[in-house]
């Protein structure tokens, strides 16, 4: 730990940091990932996720790590159900700081203490990676990978409320254990939309998220992500949680003039848009033009609509948080 207490003041010289490390069909990967694991480290968690490999055997016989330790699923519950479980083994073994990576080698050990230091220095509750960060690195990702997280990130801004950030479904991840006892573990998402569901549950309670710039590596490794069977669940899921988060966060726990502009934008819009289309197949059919007045009568509530819900918007990029809430909740093995 000499590494990160060089970064940090006397209150953290008991931090202790454990990985969480899904593991399903990484081929022997995981082992090189152990082998580079940094020795400020003090506890390991591999979740052998039901690998047909028997990928937890394999770490037992060729790991000589004490600190490494095996957990099993009987059944497969995907990357998310699998880094809930380690999860929960680090909350049980009183350690500060949680760090989720995979076993498939893309993500570098010596990022990690890049990775923790937002947190251990009280500006973040939550880091994550962002690989898009550095030009070189964005250069040397497949084309279709760079559209497809542009995509995921649009949306996840919406549904997440972190304006600021970027690479939502990046899984090299880090997290204080006070914020993370207060996540609904068992409700989040078990397989790839996990990452960004948490971000989502984090913005209940108003942590902050921190990007950190990583170096993205690509071997000969294959993803078992295939936009075609998660394109659907994703873009429900995002959905889901927008409307969530509008719902908790402007109308149930707070009610401001966000609120308000949301209402009115919204009932404008469809009002604007449903009379202005109902006229205009009526004077189609009629064959006759659409008098001024009345397409001024449609075109005023659209545009109205628009600037309310620009308003709204602007209101809610500018309340991304930024105060962090790791100091302020009160961990019980503290005050044990």
């Amino acid at each position: 730990m000499a590494i990160i207490r060089d970064h940090t003041a006397k209150d953290v010289a008991s931090l202790t940091i454990a990985v969480v490390i899904p593991c399903y069909r990484t081929e022997g990967r995981v082992i090189d990932v152990l082998t580079e694991m940094p020795a400020f480290v003090d506890h390991v968690f591999c979740v052998d996720d039901a690998c047909p490999e028997g990928i937890g055997d394999v770490i037992e016989r060729e790991v000589d790590d004490t600190r490494v330790k095996v957990v099993r699923h009987d059944e497969n519950q995907g990357v998310g159900g699998a880094t809930i479980t380690g999860y929960k083994a680090a909350l049980d073994a009183g350690v500060k700081i949680v760090v989720k990576m995979d076993g498939d080698g893309q993500m570098d050990p010596t990022d990690m203490e890049r990775i923790i230091r937002p947190i251990v220095e009280k500006r973040a509750d939550y880091t994550k990676g962002n690989r898009f960060f550095r030009l070189d690195d964005v250069r040397q990702m497949p084309a279709v990978r760079i559209f497809g997280n542009g995509c995921l990130t649009f949306m996840a801004k919406f549904s997440t409320g972190y304006w600021n950030m970027f690479d939502p479904t990046n899984g090299y991840t880090a997290i204080h254990s006070s914020v993370l006892r207060q996540l609904p573990l068992e409700r989040l998402h078990r397989r790839y939309f996990f990452e960004s569901d948490i971000l989502f549950r984090l913005s209940t309670i108003r942590a902050v998220v921190c990007d950190v710039p990583i170096k993205a590596k690509y071997g000969d490794e294959r993803s078992s992500l295939k936009i075609s069977n998660v394109l659907g669940s994703f873009l429900w899921g995002h959905i889901r949680n927008t409307f969530k988060r509008i719902i908790y966060a402007y109308y149930l726990r707070n009610f401001q003039v966000a609120s308000i502009e949301l209402l009115f934008g919204i009932g404008l819009l469809i009002f604007g848009g449903v009379f202005g289309t109902t006229t205009w197949i009526n004077s189609a059919t009629a064959g006759i033009a659409t008098p001024a007045g009345t397409v001024m009568l449609a075109a005023l509530p659209v545009i109205l609509g628009l600037q309310l819900l620009l308003a709204a918007l602007n209101y809610d990029i500018a309340s991304t948080p930024t105060q962090v809430v790791h100091i302020e909740l009160r961990d019980e093995r503290e005050d044990a």
